[in-house]
């Protein structure tokens, strides 16, 4: 006696999901939408395309204002001239040395302070985050940080721009969170048992561990010591000392070219004629760093900030 077996039904179509069918309205939000987000995104980029379009245009015609989108007459004369005036040269040499050597030492020092507090184990740590957080929103304003740092013979020295910044709680607080949800508590207990003590833990597991977290405040800390000026401005008093930003802010606020710092008068004459559009040039240059140092970070950098924020 021979069965049949019956063949399976096919599942019924009446459980696919329907095609949502867009109304008048939600067209008319969408349109209103990419509308809203257009102008926005015209209005960030024109600036940007405006400043690289003069910086590569001629000089008569960017103060004849005939530059409006793309470069009217393509001349590199501007950023030629860059290079002939030292005190451009020389703030860019000491803007790379504050970014490097300040991004390093604060990501140092946030790494130190922000390991500990993600312990468990850490006697006393909820006092200690409080007297972190304390700083975050009293301060003693701008007299007592001068006095602090002449008192301290940081005053007019390199370590003016890098010391009174070495560390933001804000930082302290996300590499805090990091650690909290990316380095177990047991991963710590095991390293102990075989022997290994918190220092050795910390040098060997976190911090390969944490390359996420440490480009993310590498990034955030020369980023923010690249566009320092006002420190500069306030604890500064040589020029040999200035950062870019610095220097760029005398050319654009005061319009000033110091003429010790160019060689021969046919240079400066040439210097005064270029002098709006060197600042384009200059903001391009000034630019240029933070763009090249981001690509290399961008892979860490999200996996970092997006864990670091989450709350511990």
């Amino acid at each position: 006696m021979t069965t049949t077996q019956a063949a399976p039904e096919r599942e019924s179509d009446d459980y696919l999901p329907a095609a949502v069918k867009e109304t008048r309205a939600d067209r008319i939000v969408l349109v209103c939408n990419y509308t809203a987000l257009g102008l926005f995104s015209l209005a960030v980029l024109y600036p940007l395309v405006y400043v690289l379009s003069a910086a590569f245009s001629e000089p008569k015609n960017v103060q004849s204002g005939e530059v409006w989108l793309w470069p009217v007459g393509l001349s590199l004369e501007s950023f030629r001239s860059i290079f002939d005036y030292d005190g451009i040269v020389r703030g860019f040499g000491n803007s790379v040395v504050y970014a490097i050597g300040g991004a390093l030492l604060a990501t140092a020092l946030t790494l130190l302070a922000a390991y500990p507090l993600s312990r468990r184990d850490l006697p006393g740590k909820g006092l200690i985050l409080g007297l972190f957080l304390f700083t975050m929103m009293f301060n003693g304003g701008l007299i007592p940080n001068y006095l602090v740092v002449d008192r301290t013979g940081l005053l007019d020295t390199r370590w003016a721009m890098i010391l009174p910044t070495a560390m933001a709680v804000w930082n302290v607080i996300i590499t805090r969170t990091y650690f909290q949800t990316t380095i177990p508590e047991d991963l710590a207990e095991a390293a102990r048992m075989d022997g290994c003590n918190d220092l050795g833990f910390f040098w060997r597991v976190v911090l390969p561990l944490s390359k996420p977290i440490i480009a993310v405040n590498l990034l955030f800390y020369a980023v923010a010591q690249w566009n320092s000026w006002f420190n500069a401005l306030i604890y500064l008093t040589s020029e040999h000392l200035f950062p870019l930003q610095l220097v760029l802010r005398q050319i654009l606020v005061q319009s000033n070219v110091d003429p010790s710092q160019v060689r021969d008068v046919a240079e400066l004459v040439r210097m005064k004629e270029l002098q709006e559009q060197l600042k384009f040039s200059l903001i391009v240059i000034a630019t240029i760093p933070p763009l090249l140092i981001y690509p290399f970070v961008q892979k860490h950098f999200v996996k970092g900030a997006m864990v670091g924020s989450l709350k511990g």
